[in-house]
């Protein structure tokens, strides 16, 4: 039996297994290798490594846990999750099973682009989610932002404050934004676009948007927070709370509601937290911040039992 399992090899996933590996711990660390950042060239934001590719970063991260005996990787998916607290079990897509007295969940969130043709294949290239991650490379170049709800009306007036003269919101029917918005956006000189986008074409830095009614609006980036699910269901076949926006609910400490089991990285949040974020650093912080009070509470109870 391990100490721990975790599920997902992403920045969460391998920072907690550093922890656990750092403390002697015997971890399993189980990665189907689809990252939610796979189709960005680059990271941010993440002092030493900004502008480091993923696929690089988490290669590395890979490399450095390789020092540490008592952490093994294993590619593959965790199909299942049962048991409590002290005897989990997990099933492999490979049809294996291991056991652990802890579980981290750090599955991640996907992002779901909208339906329309041609913007997924463009995601994370020239079609980005976030102006904190993508808006330094977009600076002073035409923008146009693709609402997939009314509140997206904000990331053009942020993007218009922040980083360009130029920045249309694509209302996009249903995602137009509320009347009181109007006043702001048209202070912001964010010019509101209501014909559907139908269609995406181009490349980077010259981005076509073509429009129900015929038109096509030329950009050189655009914006579009796509609607996200959960990576994988083994919180909720655990048992875990999940929040009304699909992540997984946790304490201060990432742990989930049920006992043995932790949370990190996007697929989980505060409560009182608006959404999950994105960002390579804060992902990594979670699994650092589980490890270390998971850690606590085996030692604990391994008191407790002698």
């Amino acid at each position: 039996m391990f100490d721990v399992i975790v599920v997902g090899g992403g920045p969460a996933g391998l920072s907690a297994a550093l922890v656990f590996g750092r403390q002697r711990r015997s971890v399993l660390v189980v990665d189907g290798g689809r990252p939610r950042n796979a189709p960005a060239s680059r990271m941010h934001m993440l002092l030493s490594r900004d502008g480091t590719a993923p696929a690089e970063f988490l290669a590395a991260g890979r490399g450095e846990l390789a020092a540490y005996p008592s952490v093994q990787l294993r590619s593959g998916t965790v199909v299942s999750a049962t048991g409590t607290i002290d005897d989990f079990t997990v099933a492999l897509s490979d049809g294996t099973r291991e056991r652990a007295r802890r579980l981290v969940l750090a599955t991640g969130q996907v992002d779901m682009p909208s339906d329309i043709p041609g913007l997924a294949e463009r995601f994370g290239r020239s079609v980005f989610h976030c102006p904190y991650c993508h808006g330094w490379e977009a600076a002073d170049k035409t923008l146009a932002v693709l609402a997939s709800r009314p509140e997206d009306a904000m990331m053009a007036l942020y993007l218009a404050d922040r980083f360009s003269s130029d920045v249309v919101l694509c209302a996009h029917g249903a995602a137009k934004p509320p009347r009181e918005a109007a006043a702001a956006l048209a202070a912001g000189n964010v010019r509101v676009e209501d014909s559907p986008v139908v269609g995406v074409g181009g490349g980077p830095d010259d981005v076509a948007l073509h429009l129900a009614d015929g038109r096509v609006l030329s950009r050189q980036a655009v914006f579009h927070r796509a609607p996200t699910r959960q990576h994988s269901r083994l919180a909720e076949e655990l048992g875990c709370e999940i929040l009304p926006d699909g992540t997984v609910r946790v304490d201060e400490r990432q742990r989930t509601t049920v006992p043995g089991v932790a949370a990190a990285g996007d697929t989980a949040k505060l409560p009182a937290v608006p959404e999950a974020t994105t960002l390579v650093v804060l992902g990594a912080a979670d699994g650092v911040r589980a490890a270390l009070w998971m850690d606590g509470d085996l030692f604990r109870a391994d008191l407790e039992n002698r």
